[in-house]
């Protein structure tokens, strides 16, 4: 399928700018342009309330639907960036417009980056994070049984990964896991890192220099390095992943949903046509994206445990 026509025309205007790769900019310019790149996500939704907290040194930013009851349906949202950019800032729109459309509490987390901290730091934070909305749920207003965990890009394996360790520790675990283009396979195997790596904004460039910095010292087929890779996903909470047809990361996130589903494990997979990876946050420029952000804010108002 085509290019969505917004999309279209990013993707062309990278090109015209010969392709630029992430390995050449500074760590400071990369996150930069990522927040640049947020005009792209359309208006501002303000029909929402935002407070900034910390909970036991760690801040979180909680979206809430204004008049809100006390209690609501809620996700944990572990934000993406290659782990090594990305946070409040880049993610605060989709958020807001996720908060709103579901009607529910989206509470993120703010974990530690790389170069500057390195593997495990932002799993240990994405874990302890979920430890934190689930011991502070009354403070929070968050309903127990209508936790989801949700995120994108290096987000989405933190979701995973979080998911895995919770149940490998017999605590708590939440009611899905919503992974919206998961970045999951750090050996770049599969054939979509070929076939999308070079055109698309977010290239195989920009995903594997994410890596190389925060996994330097680590084994790329470590379980958590490269979740894809596990031996045993049984006993996940219901999972769905969203892929997108021209994202280096298309395959491997297919590959999970049949992983998941040969191990017993409730799961649904739809790969969005004619759009990249990181559509969900340019919902200025594509319907797509504007659809995915009202079929996640369903999912997450609908789901218990």
């Amino acid at each position: 399928m085509a290019l969505e026509k917004g999309i279209d025309k990013l993707v062309q205007d990278f090109i015209a700018a010969g392709r630029p790769s992430s390995r050449e900019q500074s760590i400071d310019d990369r996150r930069a342009g990522y927040v640049a790149s947020t005009v792209l996500a359309g208006e501002t939704e303000t029909r929402v309330q935002v407070d900034t907290l910390v909970l036991e040194d760690m801040t979180f930013r909680v979206f809430s639907p204004l008049n809100a009851p006390e209690t609501l349906p809620s996700a944990l949202y572990y934000h993406g960036g290659c782990f090594v950019s990305g946070g409040f800032e880049t993610h605060d729109n989709p958020l807001r417009q996720l908060a709103f459309y579901g009607h529910c509490r989206v509470i993120m987390v703010q974990y530690r980056l790389a170069p500057e901290h390195q593997f495990p730091a932002a799993h240990d934070d994405a874990e302890r994070a979920a430890d934190l909305v689930w011991n502070n749920a009354e403070k929070l207003g968050v309903d127990k049984n209508r936790i989801t965990l949700c995120g994108d890009s290096a987000g989405a394996h933190l979701v995973l990964v979080t998911a895995l360790r919770l149940k490998a520790k017999g605590r708590w675990q939440p009611a899905q896991l919503i992974l919206i283009y998961p970045m999951l396979d750090a050996t770049a195997s599969f054939e979509s890192y070929t076939l999308n790596g070079k055109d698309y904004v977010i290239t195989r460039d920009t995903l594997l220099s994410g890596y190389e910095m925060y996994l330097e010292d680590t084994d790329l087929q470590h379980p958590e390095a490269s979740p894809l890779w596990r031996d045993d996903f049984s006993g996940l909470p219901p999972v769905h992943i969203i892929t997108a047809e021209y994202d280096p990361l298309c395959d491997e996130g297919e590959m999970l949903f049949q992983y998941l589903t040969e191990q017993g494990v409730s799961c649904t997979a739809q790969r969005w046509l004619g759009v990249i990876h990181g559509f969900f946050q340019l919902g200025g420029i594509s319907q797509s994206a504007r659809d995915v952000m009202g079929d996640i804010a369903w999912r997450i108002q609908t789901n218990r445990r």
